[in-house]
């Protein structure tokens, strides 16, 4: 059952939980996602992030991704990932994504502002949910380091106050902060600041996005969730997951297809996606 973003966080917000979103980088992990919250019987969010273009362009996969969400058995929202160019997110509504994230986080606060409002004004008109970002992750979505030394975690925080304004002035659906999680992998736990996060839904009623979701422990998934976040970003760890598998499929020697090789990532995958919608969704 295909759905915005709007109407799958409505879902999160009554039962208190969070809904899980991840990356679709290709077939094997459309089908990955999608079976696992069959299986659950649970909502989920399928994306295309723009930085993941370049291996699987969204003029092909996105339609895939729409499709699938149409047929599934559970309600599904096909959303762009940090679409940073306006050209992705405007291919990515003509697709028939029913959700579009607007990032802009990199630019002054007006330019935010101004490009998110222009983009919500557009998606709302099409039924479509917007989610925009304020604040910065200490890497960036492809887990580079953006940060500079002599900066800390805290220094990117989401502050409260400026997110009021922000979604009071561009009427988005969901807004991503910056509380102490990461793109990528981490070399430590992440230090999370639960406050900000309380803090900001307190002051935009909004409800809100942790990105990097990825490495972060059950206890942390747990506390985001109880202070106000309604949809996780998950995706490093499952295409871990997938990659392992893959090689351990082709050290053993015993096929020379890939198509096994793709099968093995594809069932690691959808095991890693079902631990994970678990601990967002269960008490």
């Amino acid at each position: 059952m295909l759905v915005n973003l709007k109407e799958i966080l409505k879902i999160a917000e009554e039962e208190k939980n969070a809904i899980g979103m991840f990356n679709a980088t290709g077939f094997d992990s459309l089908q990955a996602v999608v079976t696992a919250a069959e299986e659950l019987n649970k909502p989920v969010i399928i994306a295309h992030a723009e930085v993941h273009n370049v291996f699987n362009d969204v003029s092909m996969v996105g339609p895939a991704m729409v499709a699938v969400a149409q047929h599934a058995k559970v309600p599904v929202c096909v959303h762009l990932d940090h679409g940073t160019s306006l050209d992705m997110v405007y291919k990515a509504l003509r697709l028939g994504f029913t959700s579009v994230m607007m990032d802009a986080s990199a630019l002054p606060y007006e330019e935010n502002l101004r490009l998110t409002k222009m983009i919500t004004e557009a998606a709302h008109s099409m039924n479509v949910s917007v989610e925009a970002e304020l604040g910065r992750l200490v890497t960036g979505e492809a887990g580079s380091a953006e940060t500079n030394v002599e900066m800390k975690a805290e220094d990117f925080y989401t502050d409260p106050k400026e997110a009021e304004e922000f979604c009071q002035a561009t009427g988005i659906d969901a807004l991503a902060i910056a509380f102490g999680t990461a793109h990528g992998f981490y070399t430590a736990q992440p230090k999370l600041d639960f406050d900000v996060v309380k803090n900001v839904a307190k002051a935009t009623g909004l409800p809100l996005v942790m990105h990097g979701g990825s490495g972060v422990s059950e206890e942390g998934f747990k506390k985001s969730i109880a202070n106000g976040i309604r949809k996780i970003n998950y995706y490093s760890y499952m295409s871990k997951a997938g990659y392992m598998a893959a090689k351990q499929v082709i050290e053993s020697g015993n096929t020379n297809y890939l198509h096994d090789v793709e099968y093995a990532a594809m069932q690691a995958m959808k095991e890693d996606v079902k631990k994970a919608i678990k601990v967002f969704s269960e008490k």
